[in-house]
């Protein structure tokens, strides 16, 4: 079996493993999440080291920048197989999937306290649903991960979720899976149409063969584009992201944060931009567009928000709108800059989510007006929340920093106006995180609760620390892994045409 497959499926046999538990093995449960998770990481590492960096000329597509590609036939009436392989932009995904669902499951063994072998099972079973999307080179494959990962995010938000979880977690599965039936129909079409007197639903093949009519890319860059950027979340599909982000367990959050919504800026830069050239290039100024009113709009949403989880959940907007804007430029930097920001969003958007959960914890409030002057009760927490802040602004020698520049850079390369406004986003992005810390951190600790707060656990600051690794490697070598997608990227210009 190969390394890739393992990755895939391993979590499920610590799935298989909880389920043989007795009902009373809660604290068995967690340990057996997390060293299934922890093993799940180290056997991605392979992956991550053994990548080859120069492979690709990009003239056939996928097939020359697939590397540990396993093909085997699974319903070979149909012509669809069990079809995995990874390049540049899918290896940087799945290596932030296996880095933050040990983190969650770690993070959660306090908080966790009702039906706890079902919160790890389903916590496996979404690790890997998140790989498997990633991996996935068959059209079938990709759809059958993608659907099947909803399942147990619905119960994660349902059942471990806040008072209106159920409200938040049907909205969630109602939204996304409105969308994924228009692209369940354009995988059909692709199936009859994609390649000239075959049927097939391999993407390699498509990519290498596929010659998919003007007209025709319309319409199936729309089936697929809905699809995608439901789960974004863009502007005007994004009303689903608050609940759900609000309702859900603190480590839901940032799963759902870190992996879940890179599913959809994943998507584009698969499907929509390479598959349809044509009709990516034809739409590329509304996309942009609402990336930039997505900006826009999700700064401002969350400068007015009380409540700390939901300021954090309309920044994602705000950060994943500079995705989009990125993907769309159509050059280098822009598209560059777009994937390594889906990374540093995962980080940074995911400790900040674990930040506002630690202080949950302790006041079971995340309202702003609640705190004040906790600085001098937590400053160790006060340190680790002030740099992860500053990591998703955009401080130079940060994670956030490289993408939104790249991003910025790419996006006054193809429309200047577009860079201008996506700039104020910057700004705004400085203005809510800091006016935040001000009002929770600084000036007098009113409330007599707040004098009795304790600072970070070991636990917690390991689990902080490992973040921080990551968001500082990024900001002061970002090389190391934007050379990974290099070449990918390149691959997505050629299709273009550019």
């Amino acid at each position: 079996m190969s390394i890739l497959t393992l990755t895939i499926f391993l979590p499920l046999v610590g799935v298989a493993a909880i389920l043989l538990l007795k009902r009373q093995s809660e604290g068995t449960a967690k340990w057996i999440a997390l060293v299934t998770s922890v093993v799940t990481f180290a056997l991605s590492l392979p992956l991550f080291f053994g990548f080859d960096k120069s492979k690709g000329l990009y003239a056939n597509g996928l097939a020359d920048l697939l590397q540990f590609e396993v093909s085997v036939p699974w319903i070979e009436t149909f012509n669809i197989n069990f079809h995995i392989g990874l390049d540049g932009i899918s290896l940087l995904l799945v290596m932030l999937t296996t880095f933050l669902t040990p983190l969650c499951i770690w993070g959660s063994f306090t908080s966790i306290k009702e039906r706890v072998k079902g919160y790890y099972i389903a916590f496996l079973a979404i690790e890997t649903g998140m790989i498997g999307v990633f991996a996935s080179m068959d059209l079938v494959l990709f759809y059958v991960f993608w659907e099947a990962m909803l399942i147990p995010m619905y119960l994660l938000i349902g059942v471990w979720g806040g008072q209106n979880r159920v409200y938040a977690a049907v909205k969630f599965i109602l939204y996304t899976m409105v969308g994924s039936l228009l692209m369940l129909v354009g995988i059909i079409w692709l199936y009859f149409n994609g390649v000239p007197g075959e049927h097939t639903f391999d993407l390699v093949r498509i990519y290498q063969l596929g010659a998919i009519p003007a007209k025709a890319q319309a319409y199936l860059f729309g089936a697929f584009a809905l699809a995608f950027a439901i789960k974004v979340p863009m502007f005007p599909f994004h009303t689903w992201l608050p609940d759900a982000h609000t309702e859900a367990p603190t480590a839901g959050s940032i799963i759902l944060a870190g992996v879940l919504l890179k599913m959809g800026t994943y998507g584009f830069i698969r499907f929509c931009i390479p598959l349809f050239p044509a009709a990516a290039q034809e739409y590329a100024t509304l996309v942009s567009i609402l990336a930039v009113i997505g900006i826009i709009y999700g700064a401002l949403v969350s400068m007015m928000q009380t409540d700390m989880k939901k300021l954090v959940a309309y920044s994602s907007v705000s950060h994943l709108g500079f995705v989009m804007l990125g993907l769309f430029a159509f050059n280098m930097q822009g598209l560059q800059g777009g994937v390594i920001q889906m990374v540093n969003h995962g980080l940074s958007t995911g400790a900040l989510f674990f930040l506002v959960g630690v202080i949950y914890e302790r006041r079971h409030t995340r309202m702003i007006a609640e705190y004040g002057g906790i600085a001098k009760v937590m400053p160790v927490y006060a340190t680790f929340f002030m740099i992860v802040a500053l990591s998703s602004i955009g401080l130079p020698g940060l994670n956030g920093f490289v993408g939104e520049f790249l991003i910025l850079v790419g996006a006054f390369k193809a429309k200047a106006v577009f860079g201008i406004l996506a700039a104020s986003g910057v700004i705004f992005a400085a203005v809510y995180l800091l006016w935040m810390y001000q009002r929770v951190f600084f000036g007098e600790v009113v409330k007599e609760v707040n004098k009795k707060l304790v600072d970070l656990t070991m636990t917690e600051k390991a689990i902080l620390t490992l973040l921080l690794i990551f968001i500082v490697w990024i900001g002061v070598h970002p090389t190391t892994f934007l050379s990974i997608s290099e070449n990918s990227v390149g691959m997505v210009l050629t299709r273009l045409g550019i």
